[in-house]
């Protein structure tokens, strides 16, 4: 099928998260990455900001020889200041960072430009807009740049921006470029996420929402506005999962030209012996925290749940996850002893000292540390809301207590104090994890865990969940994941499944559950980025077209 369709020569895609790993478009960028440098051979860039002046970044291998003379050119002559070098990941694609600082000299002009251009507000900007702009814009200049000193008008060549943060860019592009392609993915809507955000109800009264009039209610009108133009006006608008797709439909009035999913590889996954040792491994480490800070003596037997991702209390579905935990405490069915870990990052002061004190014993310890549900210390630990939430449903971790909640409230980065060891290489220890998001545009957390053959429960308002949801012979947990039904409305019927469904995980014997682990990774398998790129071909094609269209007017 892709031979049918028009393909670049060239590939640009710009993100604030290149080089820069702080969110799940990371994972989107640096996992299809290999794949499409298999295929273009050094004719694929990805521009990110310079953020790491003067400080080492070892994701970011700088090189001297790479396009030396563009680079000397846009420096001396159009004031552009970029490193480039190569993405230390699978693939090595080559880099473009460049400094947007300089730009701000110029935004009062270049916001008046695209005013005029392109109808972007910018007049209510605040916080994150002028920083995210001014890169967005100083990386259009360099796809510009770059084109006219290296590329001819024979060159099919397209320019993707990810999120409202690149679209001044990609409008810039247009205009300045118009030989060049332009693709746009919003990976959730701004105002859709700060709708949920803002605890109103997103789904069930979606259409009778206005993007205009929410950006103005929610105070995000520059926000919203230039994620709006930019979807209206590039060659090709995509998002990533059919249930944004709405969002978008509605919200920025332009549904997807093309639904990009979220695909990603597996050759972080360790196999065999190596995955055995690691997971057991992990497992201790996993009980050794919980016997050291809870003064128990959990075994292996112990079924160990965990949930990760941003600290998105509703959004990430969080409050149920807790509530359902609370519920499953008091029920006299459990049979089995359940340490479920929290692992968000909160504002974390320090590693508790009496935990790696305890961590380096060689004792055994029957009494529990005070606090015996965190840790590493937070700053204003009062107005936290895991801890309150905690308090509120009487989650105390008293020894007799068949569930046990403890708050991992850090990035797992191999040196947090107390783990010292990578996600992913504590991941692979659980059993069994909780994704129970209320707003999930697509939902990588669930997908990693499968990949590591860890069975989840998501919902059907994470496009992940949505995704499984249409596969074939995919029956809930038996098949290696559980899409439970999730509204605005049905939070403690959500609460109760989930319950029930961690119950009835409990109860498999160890055959059964081998064959969910099983089945985990095959639903991983069917996410792979060589099942997904041919969705990235069809956009491609979309805006080489509509880029050729705007050539013969």
């Amino acid at each position: 099928m892709i031979n049918d369709l028009l393909t670049p020569d060239y590939i640009f895609e710009s993100s604030w998260e290149v080089c820069n790993k702080v969110g799940g478009i990371y994972t989107v960028l640096s996992t299809r990455a290999k794949t499409l440098q298999t295929a273009l051979h050094d004719k694929l860039f990805f521009i990110g900001p310079d953020l790491w002046k003067g400080k080492e970044n070892s994701l970011f291998i700088e090189s001297d020889t790479l396009y030396s003379e563009w680079k000397s050119a846009a420096l001396h002559n159009e004031n552009i200041p970029v490193r480039i070098g190569r993405w230390n990941i699978p693939g090595e694609p080559i880099v473009i960072l460049v400094d947007f600082l300089p730009f701000f000299a110029d935004k009062n002009q270049i916001y008046a430009e695209m005013w005029e251009l392109y109808q972007v507000d910018s007049l209510h900007a605040y916080g994150d807009y002028d920083e995210a702009s001014m890169f967005s814009y100083a990386a259009g200049k360099v796809v510009e740049s770059f084109y006219r000193f290296n590329l001819a008008k024979e060159d099919k060549v397209v320019y993707q921006a990810h999120e409202w943060m690149t679209g001044l860019g990609a409008l810039y592009v247009k205009w300045a470029v118009p030989q060049i392609a332009t693709i746009f993915t919003t990976h959730a809507t701004s105002i859709g996420r700060s709708i949920a955000g803002n605890n109103k109800p997103l789904y069930d009264y979606l259409f009778a929402y206005n993007g205009d009039q929410m950006a103005r209610e929610l105070n995000m009108e520059s926000k919203h506005s230039i994620e709006k133009q930019t979807a209206h006006h590039v060659d090709c608008f995509t998002t990533v999962s059919e249930i944004t797709n709405r969002e978008c439909e509605q919200l920025l009035e332009k549904p997807a030209d093309v639904v990009l999913m979220n695909g990603f590889e597996d050759d972080f996954v360790p196999r065999g012996a190596t995955f055995t040792g690691k997971r057991k491994r992990a497992r201790s480490l996993l009980l050794k925290v919980a016997n050291n800070l809870l003064g128990t003596k959990l075994g292996d037997d112990t079924l160990i749940i965990g949930t990760s991702g941003r600290y998105e209390f509703k959004n990430k579905g969080i409050d149920v996850f807790l509530e359902s935990l609370s519920r499953l405490r008091t029920d006299i069915k459990l049979q089995k002893n359940i340490v479920a870990f929290i692992t968000v990052p909160g504002w974390v002061k320090e590693p508790r000292q009496d935990l790696i004190e305890r961590m380096k014993s060689r004792k055994t310890f029957d009494t529990p540390l005070d606090t015996p549900f965190l840790t590493h210390w937070l700053y204003e630990m009062h107005n936290d809301r895991v801890l309150n939430m905690m308090q509120q449903l009487g989650i105390r971790n008293h020894q007799d207590d068949k569930v046990k909640v403890i708050f991992v409230p850090c990035y797992l980065d191999g040196k947090d104090g107390i783990f010292n060891k990578d996600y992913y290489d504590i991941l692979l220890g659980e059993d069994l994890s909780v994704y129970a998001s209320y707003y999930e545009p697509w939902g990588y957390t669930p997908l990693e865990s499968v990949a590591f053959k860890v069975p989840t429960i998501t919902t059907d308002l994470a496009g992940f969940g949505l995704w499984v949801k249409g596969l074939k012979n995919q029956n809930g947990l038996m098949d290696g994941v559980e899409v439970l039904h999730r509204s605005d409305n049905n939070y403690s019927e959500v609460a109760e499944n989930l319950k029930e469904t961690i119950e009835y995980f409990c109860d498999r014997d160890e055959v059964e559950v081998k064959e969910i682990r099983k089945r985990a990774a095959e639903v991983a398998e069917q996410a792979l980025w060589k099942h997904f790129i041919k969705y990235y071909y069809e956009a491609y094609d979309i805006a080489l077209r509509n880029a050729a269209k705007r050539q013969r007017i």
